[in-house]
């Protein structure tokens, strides 16, 4: 009887453990690239507010690839992978798959709620984080694990416009918006606000999000002698609106807008009209301590002021790259257990911190006004 080669078995038994472990390593173990994606609309009327967010990824991006990022001790290079939403919600649902497919860990947009909503399932489908600027409430209402909000949303927006809309000293109020999820939605709420305080709305109208030709408007606000206006236009439509209402010399009133319209084109509005007023969850960058360095790098690297909210997108992809390597892993469904306990440093805001939604803790309304060719703080929530 030939007897067993246990030299012969040990060496199996050693090879097979060898192997096995090589397996579970090479399961858990951290990709070399980690791709980040990007949606948000880069054409059309919208293109400067989403290339601006896009710019502020892009800089932290550059800067944790620079300053030699880690996980698990291993060096690692960030990715992004950039899309264009065209602001549109079935643009933006494909956009999603494709960066589904790219093989992103999380994403950094959109900037429209209606394209957030749209794309959330998609996202979430795969476990994959997204964060977005937008503001209507129903994004997080989705009940998805993987929807975080970076600033405020209209709910505490509609009543910092109803509040300080009372007391601005108009009698005639009306109230327009762009028709989308986020511009009806904040102007219900706006009109819900102002309602409660007994002010009297003599108009209420909805347009598209793209529309410009405001005569026939301007002539019916004229007519119902409206003497403060409440906006959810976009930024040049409430320019264009402001231009017809020019030719037909009615400009003895106020304007009050949503934060699409505290934007670099929105500053077109001062002179058009008595007063610009705009609230916003997106404070101005040079209004925090750290806001210099940041507006600093971010010229020096564009050769242009921020537009929008790059600061907050910049400050997102600090926070996720914090998330990633307090998880110590580039599994997207890591990524959101990390985000939904994280309190993440912020570099310009900070800091950021999600609720059991992904609402942001943190988020602050202001009220700005145009001033010297700026937007300058009048109040803020937080200060109420």
């Amino acid at each position: 009887m030939q007897k067993p080669n246990r030299r012969l078995a040990a060496t199996s038994i050693l090879a097979f453990g060898v192997i096995a472990t090589s397996l579970l390593t090479a399961c858990d173990s951290t990709p070399s690239v980690i791709k980040i994606g990007v949606a948000q609309p880069l054409s059309g009327p919208l293109a400067a507010l989403g290339q601006d967010m896009h710019n502020g990824v892009k800089l932290a991006v550059d800067e944790l690839n620079k300053s030699g990022f880690k996980v698990k001790g291993k060096p690692v290079t960030l990715e992004v992978v950039v899309v264009d939403d065209r602001a549109n919600a079935d643009t933006g649902k494909q956009v999603a798959q494709q960066l589904v497919d790219a093989g992103i860990v999380a994403v950094i947009g959109h900037l429209n709620s209606g394209v957030s909503i749209a794309a959330a399932p998609i996202y979430a489908d795969k476990n994959i984080a997204q964060l977005a600027i937008s503001t209507n409430p129903k994004y997080t209402d989705l009940g998805h694990a993987t929807t975080f909000r970076l600033v405020g949303n209209d709910t505490l927006q509609a009543k910092a416009i109803g509040s300080y809309a009372s007391q601005l000293s108009a009698k005639t109020f009306a109230v327009v918006d762009d028709g989308t999820p986020y511009g009806k939605g904040l102007a219900d709420g706006a009109a819900a606000q102002l309602k409660t305080a007994s002010k009297n709305i003599v108009l209420r109208q909805s347009f598209d999000d793209k529309t410009t030709a405001f005569d026939e408007l301007a002539g019916k606000l004229k007519e119902a002698n409206v003497d403060a206006i409440i906006s959810t236009l976009n930024d040049f439509q409430v320019v264009a609106m402001l231009e017809a209402l020019k030719k037909i010399g009615h400009t003895n009133l106020a304007v009050l807008g949503g934060d699409t319209l505290k934007t670099t084109t929105g500053l077109k509005a001062a002179g058009l009209a008595q007063a610009v007023y705009a609230t916003s969850p997106i404070l101005e960058a040079r209004e925090f301590p750290a806001g210099a360095k940041f507006l600093a790098a971010y010229r020096e690297a564009f050769k242009l002021d921020p537009a929008y909210g790059g600061h907050y997108s910049y400050d997102a992809m600090h926070v996720l790259a914090g998330a990633i390597k307090r998880g110590e892993s580039a599994k997207p469904e890591n990524i959101v257990k990390a985000l939904r306990a994280i309190d993440g440093y912020a570099p310009v805001t900070g800091s950021m911190k999600f609720d059991a939604k992904g609402e942001q803790r943190y988020g602050v309304i202001s009220v700005y006004a145009v001033r010297n060719g700026l937007w300058e703080a009048q109040m803020r929530s937080d200060n109420w």
